[in-house]
């Protein structure tokens, strides 16, 4: 007897929730519209200079190719790098004739990976970081490997969002998009253990940008 009408009472209960209207619904969201306000193209290079060195990355702004030279240069004299290894035919071509010593081969990389030059596929503004991938000649290897990871990039490479890095990416490879595509915000770091922040705990304790301005003025 209970029983039949406590499923009495809850069939009753079900039928007066049917009855009711449905429950105002919001509307649905625009997910192509943006997340973020736009960024200033024209401001690009300062917003991610800035977001870049908030992210402990190293900076250096280079007014063309020649300046570029000078300040790798005196920056491996200033570090005292004695292996640097380099494994991108065209940045070899142009280090070798600017007369800057590098480690074009694979011999005892693991050994002595202090500091290697890469370039990368693009430079997210929002968020400072440098868009690399495996699909130039260092691999997965020159970004990871070495103490010090420096980057050579130009003004042009420069986008807005992360959107638009990939986007730049898919149109330079279409179909061979890279296995492995990364974004690199600032030097390893971790702070899992007992809260205090370590420098290369998974990779790099330096990240260095050598910016080339190649817009026009």
């Amino acid at each position: 007897m209970y029983e039949a009408k406590s499923k009495e009472i809850v069939l009753r209960r079900v039928r007066e929730a049917l009855a009711k209207s449905a429950p105002f619904l919001p509307p649905t969201p625009d997910f192509t519209s943006p997340l973020h306000p736009p960024i200033d193209i024209e401001d690009l290079s300062v917003i991610f200079a800035e977001a870049f060195v908030r992210n402990s990355g190293t900076f250096l702004y280079c007014e063309n190719e020649e300046d570029f030279f000078d300040q790798l240069y005196a920056f491996k004299k200033e570090q005292n790098i004695q292996h640097f290894f380099v494994w991108e035919p065209n940045l070899q071509t142009i280090l070798y004739h600017a007369g800057i010593d590098f480690a074009g081969g694979e011999e005892n990389f693991v050994q002595n990976a202090e500091a290697a030059l890469t370039t990368c596929e693009a430079l997210i503004t929002r968020t400072g970081s440098i868009l690399v991938s495996s699909a130039n000649a260092g691999g997965r290897r020159l970004s990871v490997y070495p103490a010090v990871h420096l980057v050579v990039a130009k003004a042009s490479q420069l986008v807005p969002d992360i959107k638009d890095g990939l986007q730049k990416v898919r149109n330079r490879y279409k179909e061979n998009f890279p296995s492995m595509v990364s974004l690199v915000s600032g030097p390893s770091r971790t702070a899992d253990i007992e809260k205090t922040l370590v420098m290369g705990a998974h990779g790099p304790k330096q990240l260095v940008l050598f910016l080339i301005d190649d817009l026009p003025h």
